[in-house]
């Protein structure tokens, strides 16, 4: 089979850091163009739209869309309209609503579209959900806690309203959760803190329950400085396991089972190859959902202005 005409769309720092090595490593894949406002990839076309970019290279087989979720809607209905199959990164969008409808696209021109939540493909996650498909869980704690100034320096877009806040990061821990978990959880309450200045929160603290009754909380924070955590703890009758950073590291009862190096982003490219080929999609929206569930249940509570 060629390789896949891929193009990327939005050229920021996780671009850079993360997509660009990622598609140069895979064989499926050939870059060929890419379309931002801002930024440019050396040795390829660039323009600064996308519509200009599909009208100008129709060879173009896919697109990776890596602008922030609130402009992504438009941009993944141009690319469908034009026969491209779809990456989007995490958060799929804006709504659920927008989402539905693409996936809706998609299907009636049998393209493939791919909602990624690159923390589901940390080395631990998998070990993780294996263990608690087989322990009796009595209890849940996600610990989910950075430092904004560092991941997210002066990026206002963050904090606008659908730019999510600290569910940026946070929404990783739900995509992890809701992969790993035997059974659907859903948010019983919130507590969401919104600087006085922003329309975004920077913190939340959340409890869960599935059908069982089983308790989960989680606490999503983006003042934290000094050491990073992002945490999953769970309390099993067959011992304590803990998923830590980010879900490259799994101890079960104190022993350290993974600690391997993350290959998250090509293990994304790697699976949206593999639905091209297919010709299906992978659209599972929970994580998106638990963020607007939390939306609708939480209590505001108002704090401090941000500013970087």
């Amino acid at each position: 089979m060629s390789p896949i005409n891929i193009s990327i769309v939005g050229v920021g720092k996780i671009v850079r850091d993360q997509h660009l090595p990622s598609i140069a490593k895979n064989a499926d894949y050939k870059l060929i163009a890419a379309a931002s406002r801002h930024g440019v990839v050396d040795g390829i076309d660039n323009f600064k739209s996308i519509e200009e970019m599909l009208a100008a290279v129709p060879a173009i087989d896919a697109v990776s869309l890596c602008m922030p979720p609130q402009f992504r809607y438009a941009a993944a209905r141009t690319a469908l309209e034009a026969g491209k199959h779809v990456f989007l990164e995490k958060p799929p969008g804006a709504t659920l609503s927008e989402v539905a409808d693409l996936q809706s696209l998609a299907d009636s021109r049998g393209l493939s579209l791919f909602a990624s939540w690159h923390s589901r493909y940390a080395p631990g996650v998998e070990a993780a959900k294996a263990f608690l498909a087989s322990a009796k869980i009595n209890d849940v704690k996600v610990i989910w806690k950075e430092d904004v100034r560092h991941w997210h320096p002066n990026q206002d877009w963050i904090w606008a309203a659908g730019g999510l806040g600290v569910f940026d990061p946070g929404i990783n821990a739900l995509s992890i959760v809701t992969h790993i978990l035997p059974n659907p959880v859903f948010i019983t309450s919130a507590t969401l803190e919104f600087p006085e200045n922003r329309d975004a929160p920077i913190a939340a603290s959340i409890n869960f329950t599935d059908a069982n009754k089983l308790p989960v909380s989680a606490e999503f924070d983006w003042r934290q400085t000094g050491h990073q955590s992002w945490d999953i703890v769970a309390e099993t009758e067959a011992g304590l396991m803990v998923l830590a950073e980010g879900g490259a590291k799994l101890s079960i009862d104190g022993k350290l089972v993974h600690d391997e190096p993350e290959q998250e982003y090509p293990a994304l490219y790697a699976r949206f190859a593999e639905i091209i080929k297919a010709k299906t999609s992978d659209v599972d929206l929970a994580p998106l959902r638990h963020v607007a569930d939390a939306f609708m249940l939480g209590r505001r509570k108002f704090v401090d202005a941000f500013h970087d």
